[in-house]
């Protein structure tokens, strides 16, 4: 993943150590029903799309920017499907995050799905009974989305 300008001067002052980041996810689907994901340079795995929002930049915003930016796809956004905070990553250069993520279940309305920037080795559209390998959190996160149930998010503990 890009590192945005500002996360460079925060780990300037800061070091490695966890920052505490917005994250985006966009879910989109095009008019059969798949779902489009990328195969990320870092990790080489299949992801959903995402980043991180600038200073100032509407979440919803910013997921369409990415979707762009990575696919060359452009989408609106439907709603919300999940909010989370996922689990910290640490990076290959020692630097560790973690994410208070929104999910946005988009529709795509244009362009043609494929790697547009460095951030993705492939780019497809895939049946959602036909998905490659991906986290415990994106397929929680696509079955959300194909359901009419309002936001997910981590239940209260009980007190």
């Amino acid at each position: 993943m890009a590192t945005p300008d500002f996360i460079r001067t925060l780990r300037a002052a800061a070091g490695h150590q966890l920052l505490w980041l917005p994250g985006v996810t966009a879910l989109v689907f095009d008019d059969e029903g798949r779902v489009l994901l990328n195969r990320r340079t870092d990790t080489r795995r299949w992801s959903l799309i995402g980043g991180i929002p600038d200073p100032g930049e509407q979440p919803a915003a910013c997921a369409v920017r990415e979707v762009h930016e990575e696919t060359g796809v452009r989408c609106v956004p439907e709603r919300v499907v999940v909010v989370q905070a996922l689990a910290p990553v640490t990076y290959e250069n020692g630097d560790i995050c973690q994410y208070m993520d929104i999910t946005f279940r988009c529709r795509a309305v244009g362009g043609e799905a494929r790697v547009n920037d460095e951030e993705s080795l492939e780019v497809g559209w895939f049946e959602v009974d036909a998905l490659p390998e991906l986290e415990e959190s994106e397929l929680l996160r696509i079955k959300q989305a194909l359901s009419d149930a309002p936001t997910w998010f981590e239940p209260m503990p009980s007190q």
